[in-house]
Order: C-alpha cells, then sequence, then structure tokens
C-alpha cells in the first residue's frame, strides 16, 4: 500500500520533484491516504511532506523503503505539488 507508493517515489528521485512523475506519484499517495485512512487535502499533505522530511522516524522507514533521501524528495514533490 503506502510503502509501496514510497518505493516508487524512491526509484525516481534523481529525477527533479517538480517532473510528471513526481507529481503524479504524489497525486497516487494523496488518493491512497483519502481512500484508506482520512481526507487528505493539500493541506493536510503539506503537513505530511514536512513531517516524512523531519521526524526520525517516518525519514528511516521512508528511506529504508525507497533507499537514502527518499523523504526529503517526497517532501520537496509535496510542496511543489500542494502550491
Amino acid at each position: 500500500g503506502l510503502m509501496s507508493i514510497f518505493e516508487e517515489l524512491g526509484a525516481i528521485k534523481a529525477l527533479d520533484p517538480s517532473s510528471d512523475k513526481a507529481q503524479t506519484l504524489v497525486k497516487k499517495l494523496q488518493s491512497y491516504i483519502t481512500e484508506n485512512y482520512y481526507s487528505c487535502t493539500n493541506e493536510t499533505l503539506s503537513g505530511l511532506g514536512k513531517m516524512y522530511a523531519s521526524d526520525g522516524k517516518f525519514i528511516e522507514n521512508i528511506d529504508k523503503t525507497g533507499g537514502k533521501g527518499t523523504a526529503e524528495f517526497v517532501k520537496k514533490a509535496i510542496d511543489i505539488y500542494c502550491k
């Protein structure tokens, strides 16, 4: 589920976070959260992005799934998506 999306994002972290591929995956992430957990508005998603890249446990788990730097890449892609 959720972690497979982080794995997909990790696979493209060498791309620009504003790339169509990255932005499509952020939309997929937002939809997954809305469908499985709670309504994930852009404001909520933006907050999650900040948490993903600043909380040690989130960074550890996301980077373990997608490779080192994935959490920061996801945050940047989310920031762009939510603007």
